[in-house]
């Protein structure tokens, strides 16, 4: 079932009584890593979710970004879930979360660099091989900045699409949180983004810190993001758009409120 070009939310099994009246929810994204187990009650609730809604996959611990080789038997657990569930796509993260053996629980940023950009093409071309499919690779947010990059996020990214030939999710939210940690103006970096490339649009809510903001999934959209959303669509038209809350969940009526002000935003706007 193709992704629609309307308002999502991150599936949570404790909404799955709600999503009988899903409002403005029209589709749903799952975390695979909490589904590659062999059947049970986990599998069968979200087989049934899948024939009643449009699903997108989205990896968080792949490790794209790391310097070790990808992990084989992640990957086939990964191949083995997707040909199972027939998901509409399947994306992950421009980061890295493990190395030697060890597994952080976080999706780290990496330098901008020739030497870099090889390796992340050639785990893309990994991926996609070992999937049968295209994939969405997701901008981060930066807490810090590399002084030995060469290449700005964006272009950096350009790249990797016209080397692989993958698409792009746009977390807006990571580029609001970073360019306010690292003091660079957000619709400069969003005018330059490839947006052609783009397959699903994120937006999420964040936490205050002492010196810098969080990326905690863990609160409303603000603002300033649904402004820059709206500055998007307007340029791209419609695209599948998440409200990703993955913390101190809330009730379902605040994500179906959530999902309802991103699909007027994209009703506004020519298909």
């Amino acid at each position: 079932m193709p992704l629609p070009p309307s308002a999502g939310i991150g599936f949570k099994p404790q909404h799955a009584a709600a999503l009988d009246n899903p409002g403005a929810v029209n589709w749903l994204e799952i975390h695979a890593e909490n589904y590659m187990v062999e059947g049970g009650p986990r599998l069968a609730l979200l087989a049934e979710m899948a024939q009643r809604f449009a699903i997108s996959a989205h990896g968080v611990g792949l490790s794209i970004g790391g310097e070790d080789p990808l992990d084989g038997a992640h990957l086939a657990r990964l191949r083995h879930l997707l040909d199972w569930l027939k998901p509409a796509q399947f994306s992950e993260h421009l980061a890295w979360s493990s190395h030697g053996g060890a597994y952080f629980n976080d999706l780290l940023p990496l330098p901008y660099t020739a030497a870099t950009l090889d390796r992340i093409c050639a785990h893309v071309d990994t991926v996609q091989q070992a999937i049968g499919q295209r994939m969405l690779l997701e901008n981060p947010t930066s807490y810090l900045r590399f002084d030995d990059s060469t290449l700005s996020e964006t272009a950096f990214l350009a790249a990797i699409v016209q080397r692989t030939g993958c698409g792009l999710l746009l977390d807006i939210e990571n580029v609001f949180l970073s360019a306010q940690n690292l003091g660079f103006e957000a619709r400069g970096y969003l005018s330059a983004f490839p947006l052609d490339a783009v397959g699903e649009i994120h937006l999420a809510g964040h936490s205050p810190g002492e010196d810098v903001l969080i990326d905690s999934h863990s609160a409303p959209v603000g603002d300033p993001v649904w402004a820059l959303y709206t500055d998007v669509i307007a340029r791209s038209g419609p695209l599948p758009t998440l409200i990703e809350w993955d913390a101190d969940l809330p009730e379902f009526a605040i994500l179906q409120a959530e999902a309802a002000r991103a699909a007027h935003i994209l009703q506004g706007v020519p298909a």
